[in-house]
């Protein structure tokens, strides 16, 4: 299993997992736009990963751009997670409550598979 397949295999049971009351505008939403350029290029890198390969590229050529890769997902989840804790943690924490207890479980759960990847 390369480092994609084990990301997308990780990722999968949490984006299977919806949030009906979380619909509607989110932390990342003003920067939406930004966001998508920002994995279309991660994208992009990943491709090219895979034509390295089949291109029998260098070995260490292929791990160099694998770690540029791993940056620009973990750059990318991390400004996420900073919009989430502005945005959803934040209004959930004036509100108070059992959604604030959530919002800061959901929060420290993400950040626990941000440290383990």
């Amino acid at each position: 299993m390369d480092a994609v397949e084990a990301l997308a295999t990780e990722e999968t049971p949490h984006a299977e997992t919806t949030h009906s009351a979380h619909s509607g505008p989110h932390g990342y939403s003003a920067r939406k736009d930004d966001h998508v350029k920002r994995l279309r290029r991660i994208e992009g890198q990943v491709r090219g990963l895979q034509r390295m390969v089949e291109n029998d590229t260098y070995c260490i050529d292929i791990l160099t751009q694998v770690s540029a890769s791993t940056k620009a997902l973990q750059s990318f989840a991390l400004s996420l997670l900073e919009e989430h804790l502005r945005h959803c943690v934040a209004d959930a924490m004036e509100k108070g409550g059992a959604e604030a207890e959530e919002k800061v479980a959901e929060a420290t759960a993400a950040i626990s598979r941000l440290l383990r990847s």
